[in-house]
């Protein structure tokens, strides 16, 4: 398949890194000295949190951080929306942080689902966009700051009767103190289990945490006993710009140009093929691309595809675009030990438990 426009240079070195990142061959070892030193800074870094030199602060509601060790994608933005989705069913006033990772701004602000993604980041647009009300204001309070303690300040002022705060990405933002802890793994776990920039490790692991969701088949080694597993498929049908919905059994034996700008995008690209859909052209490009120097292939008769992640971002230059869904499900006795662990910190979180998983609407 034939990638079409010019490549960002980061393209192929992130490419190049995934793989490095899976088997402790000869590149990895000429990396690992470098690792060690990151290791240190990583551990000096935590100390200082631990000892109190550096200042953690609780915003004074319970905290759940979705997050993970490795770097790239594991399919954290879905997952978030599913738990909301959950608490919300529980009858709980969910609201929602997180840093806006790639945006252009550096302020504290609320994200609103006609927000630019320039100005909030993809993935928190994404969430609000995902849980917003039919008021056209999000149903869930979704803010975004480089100090994820500064965006619950802002959150519970502006909504005080929130009950939880959930943080999408962050289990390495120690300024925020947490009350449960989510590490998500895609299906590669650990990969060669060294850390950056020789493996795809942020932390040591085994590290603590509450529970660990993964889409392997079995949870990465030295995982807490608590493991469960996450089951990621696209959504049987795709979305245009409008918010209308197109079978995505209607696209089989169309020619599509496939577009993915997210860690791992040959993944959509496998899953859209799987569903039986001909790929004439596929681009994948760096994780939160922006799109402004992209460029589509010239034939009209191919149909452009993307990510949901990406349609926020490429729908204002290309509205033809359909975006196709990512659904998640979550082994459902991941919520028995969420519902008994939420009825200790939120009394109100007695609600009937209904299936954790993501169908887009």
């Amino acid at each position: 398949m034939a990638a079409s426009g010019p490549q960002p240079p980061r393209a192929p070195v992130e490419r190049g890194l995934q793989t490095i990142w899976q088997v402790r061959g000869p590149a990895a070892w000429a990396l690992w000295p470098v690792s060690l030193l990151y290791g240190a800074l990583v551990a000096l870094r935590r100390g200082l949190y631990r000892t109190g030199l550096l200042r953690a602060e609780h915003p004074g509601r319970p905290v759940i951080v979705v997050g993970n060790v490795i770097a790239g994608g594991a399919g954290k933005t879905p997952v978030v929306i599913a738990l909301v989705q959950h608490l919300q069913a529980r009858g709980l006033r969910v609201g929602v942080v997180s840093r806006g990772y790639g945006r252009n701004s550096q302020d504290c602000r609320a994200v609103l689902p006609d927000s630019p993604a320039s100005a909030v980041g993809d993935e928190p647009l994404l969430i609000a966009r995902s849980l917003a009300g039919g008021t056209g204001h999000t149903a869930v309070p979704v803010f975004v700051a480089p100090h994820r303690i500064a965006a619950a300040r802002a959150l519970l002022a502006d909504h005080p009767n929130t009950d939880v705060i959930v943080c999408d990405d962050g289990l390495q933002h120690l300024a925020l103190q947490r009350d449960l802890e989510i590490c998500i793994f895609n299906d590669q776990g650990i990969g060669n289990g060294f850390l950056l920039p020789a493996g795809p490790l942020r932390e040591p692991w085994p590290r603590h945490v509450d529970w660990v969701l993964h889409a392997g088949s079995t949870a990465p080694a030295g995982s807490p006993t608590h493991t469960f597993g996450l089951q990621r498929r696209l959504a049987p049908h795709a979305r245009r710009s409008d918010g209308s919905q197109v079978p995505l059994a209607s696209l089989r034996g169309q020619p599509l140009h496939a577009l993915a700008a997210i860690a791992r995008p040959g993944d959509f690209f496998a899953m859209l093929q799987a569903e039986g859909l001909t790929l004439e052209h596929t681009d994948a490009l760096p994780d939160h691309y922006d799109f402004n120097s992209w460029k589509r292939t010239p034939d009209a008769r191919q149909t452009l595809v993307c990510t949901e992640k990406d349609a926020v971002k490429l729908w204002a230059l290309h509205p033809d675009a359909l975006a196709v869904p990512l659904a998640v499900h979550i082994d459902p006795r991941f919520l028995d030990t969420l519902d008994a662990r939420l009825s200790a910190l939120v009394p109100t979180a007695t609600a009937p438990k209904p299936p954790l998983s993501s169908p887009p609407a």
